[in-house]
């Protein structure tokens, strides 16, 4: 199952970085087209203007023959026809064409002498077909934002393609205590459901990784990010000699997103952002420990001054009854999350909230409060509260109330 779906991941990234690169070569030929029949001298880039040519004189050429065989004569003397020994006329090759129409356009160009006036027109014909520049001011809307800061929305704070970004916290939580184990983890899936208790203890080392980089950006214009992410947080069981110290849960997130600049107002926020991803999420275990879904979601973000609000709906893909496994998910991970960020003086706050969006049986959630705040200039401390379902995959129909005290190299903003 992952493996399919990495494969149809990367050809949809794939299919959409070709998709747009066709659009775009397309488009400035049928300029560059233009340009070269209303304004000959204007310079192109060779191998645009070679296309172009080769194009230009196969249509000419065509163009003649419909006119009739009977004006063969009258026209013996252009640099793209020509005749056979036996008098009969053959079709010239489109490289050839291109050859002898670059060539009598470099004539031309050696020996025109342009009037002002003419230059002057030369100019505007070329400011027509040139693509427009982006409005600064709008391009650069909310540049020094939180939310810019993280995504690089304003057109002057792009900084390139493939450079590693941070994306979610980083942290170091040695001491993560929960109120109640998760000894026989279950799932309706009787493949996925443990019958022999674990040895756990309350106590735990909690750590979490994240980064993103850019693929590609300005697909549309001067908007339009492609993002990858990685976010990776394990559980570790380090004080539980009894059982070897092991690794209780690791859970894996690789992601994509289109990301796009905003520049809307809504209630005092500022709309900056809105993007789509495509998530998977596993915890890399064999039956019954192993746990997993894929989602398609929206992301929206909004911020003002100190604040930042990121809403987050999605929805699952599903999958046969007998591959899933963890079919209620949704009720007990939510359909969608919602992270309100409070940051400054290097102190900063983040609730994030998410629900089922059920009633009665179906009805689940969880909050989780972060609280990062300055130990030197690069480290933190950092505070965590967590409680309701699915703090982790394996616990995702689990309640508990979690506590980890430790550090952080990076926030959210």
């Amino acid at each position: 199952m992952l493996k399919t779906f990495f494969v149809v991941f990367f050809a949809a990234v794939l299919a959409i970085l070709l998709a747009v690169v066709w659009m775009r070569r397309r488009e400035d030929r049928r300029a560059a087209r233009q340009l070269l029949q209303v304004a000959p001298d204007i310079e192109l880039d060779p191998d645009l203007e070679k296309e172009i040519e080769k194009e230009l004189a196969v249509h000419r050429y065509l163009s003649s023959k419909q006119r009739g065989s009977g004006e063969g004569d009258s026209s013996s003397g252009s640099s793209v026809s020509g005749k056979s020994e036996n008098g009969e006329a053959e079709l010239p090759t489109a490289d050839a064409a291109a050859e002898a129409a670059a060539q009598a356009r470099r004539e031309e160009r050696q020996t025109a002498r342009v009037s002002q006036g003419e230059e002057k027109l030369r100019e505007r014909v070329s400011d027509l077909f040139r693509p427009a520049a982006p409005d600064s001011a709008l391009a650069n809307a909310g540049r020094g934002s939180l939310l810019d800061s993280r995504w690089e929305l304003a057109e002057d704070s792009k900084l390139g393609p493939f450079q590693l970004r941070a994306y979610k916290p980083v942290y170091l939580l040695p001491a993560f205590w929960t109120s109640d184990r998760n000894t026989t983890p279950h799932s309706p899936n009787p493949a996925n459901t443990v019958t022999t208790p674990q040895v756990l203890d309350s106590a735990e080392l909690k750590f979490q990784i994240s980064f993103k980089t850019k693929i590609a950006e300005n697909l549309f214009g001067d908007n339009g990010d492609i993002w990858a992410g990685y976010t990776q947080s394990s559980r570790w069981q380090a004080y539980n000699g009894e059982d070897s110290r092991p690794f209780r849960e690791t859970n894996y997130e690789p992601e994509v997103m289109m990301v796009f600049r905003n520049g809307y107002s809504i209630g005092g926020w500022r709309g900056r952002m809105t993007g789509i991803a495509l998530n998977h999420q596993s915890n890399g275990r064999a039956d019954p420990l192993s746990r997993s879904w894929n989602r398609v979601m929206l992301n929206i973000g909004l911020d003002r001054e100190n604040w930042a609000l990121v809403l987050r709906p999605w929805y699952r893909i599903p999958e046969t009854r007998s591959d899933d496994n963890n079919p209620d998910i949704e009720d007990y991970m939510g359909r969608g999350d919602a992270t309100l960020t409070w940051n400054r003086n290097g102190h900063e706050v983040s609730l994030m909230a998410r629900h089922s969006l059920r009633t009665g049986s179906r009805s689940h959630g969880a909050l989780q409060l972060d609280y990062g705040f300055p130990i030197s200039n690069l480290l933190r401390g950092h505070v965590q509260v967590f409680d309701g379902y699915g703090e982790s995959l394996i616990d995702y129909n689990h309640k508990a109330t979690y506590v980890g005290v430790g550090v952080s190299l990076l926030e959210w903003f």
